[in-house]
């Protein structure tokens, strides 16, 4: 088999299972996973990751089967105290998962960058593949809605996706730079692979930092993608309904259309085979499989499937 490297950027918890279906076929040295941290924010005075700890505790094989994101068999008694105490818990946080926000918010207010603190709460949880944030500097991912501007948490967790949505801006991208290392890691990688993720709320905000964009524009080897809407609809998440909202095709042609130029094989369901000439047009080739990660077989298979696109 051909050398391979890849460099994968996922957000959430469909990025998680393609992210986790890499690392089991791919050595610790041929895979990076560049997570969003768009949706980072502060809650109960802690830094919460979301989308990196969901990478994070997928790859140590700790998260929550159910939800996706979480710890397996964790409790809320700390929420519960909270809310003795007159706070508002709308943002969940299980009482291990607490401990892993304790920790991150300790290193960084000693001054260690996220990236940093990355790595150390990997290592500690025995996670080998490199997890890499997209910056060290703050990106936050805001909607503009009939409800108001919304940070992401606010809009998907304590709105429950609800308001209808007219427009996403990533607010300190244009001051971010790529984590240290990350431009190194896309030079030296042979495919760069889109998981499944949410185009604006997912991977909008890795592409908008400077630097990574252009990176994939130059980008000397294989480009995936895979499609997070099947048959119209999103897998799960807000994705199709924003998309909707934005007046975008609600399809994996739409998606594909807002990766033009960043892609050379984009992945649809075999549900969706009637769409592969579209995506064509774009001149982008379609790759017609089982996208739908319901099992780790199925996680291991789909990556398979890509990385022989690149010889793996």
């Amino acid at each position: 088999m051909d050398t391979i490297r890849v460099v994968a950027f996922a957000g959430g918890v469909g990025g998680a299972k393609l992210a986790l279906g890499l690392s089991k076929v791919l050595s610790p040295n041929e895979l990076s996973v560049v997570v969003n941290t768009g949706d980072d924010e502060s809650f109960y005075g802690l830094h919460v990751s979301p989308d990196l700890d969901t990478v994070m505790y997928t790859l140590a094989g700790l998260s929550n089967p159910e939800s996706g994101w979480g710890l397996a068999g964790d409790t809320f008694n700390a929420l519960g105290m909270l809310r003795n105490y007159g706070i508002d818990t709308w943002f969940n946080l299980g009482d291990q998962d607490l401990a892993t926000h304790i920790r991150r918010t300790q290193l960084l207010q000693q001054g260690a960058t996220l990236s940093e603190v990355t790595l150390e709460l990997c290592r500690r949880l025995g996670v080998q593949h490199t997890i890499l944030p997209m910056s060290d500097q703050p990106v936050r991912t805001i909607l503009s809605t009939d409800a108001g501007e919304l940070p992401m948490q606010q809009y998907f967790v304590q709105h429950r996706s609800e308001p209808s949505v007219c427009g996403v801006r990533y607010a300190g991208a244009s001051d971010a730079k790529p984590a240290p290392g990350l431009l190194d890691v896309m030079s030296q990688a042979t495919m760069a692979v889109f998981c499944p993720s949410n185009p604006h709320l997912s991977l909008g905000p890795i592409l908008a930092v400077p630097g990574i964009k252009q990176a994939l524009e130059t980008f000397s080897g294989v480009r995936v993608a895979v499609s997070p809407i099947v048959g119209g609809a999103a897998l799960r998440g807000p994705a199709g309904k924003i998309m909707a909202e934005l007046g975008l095709e609600v399809s994996s042609v739409g998606v594909a259309r807002q990766y033009q130029g960043l892609l050379d094989v984009f992945a649809i369901d075999l549900e969706d085979a009637d769409l592969a000439s579209e995506i064509a047009s774009l001149g982008i080739e379609p790759m017609v499989t089982s996208i739908v990660m319901d099992t780790e077989a199925d996680k291991v298979e789909l990556a398979q499937r890509i990385l022989a696109l690149g010889g793996g």
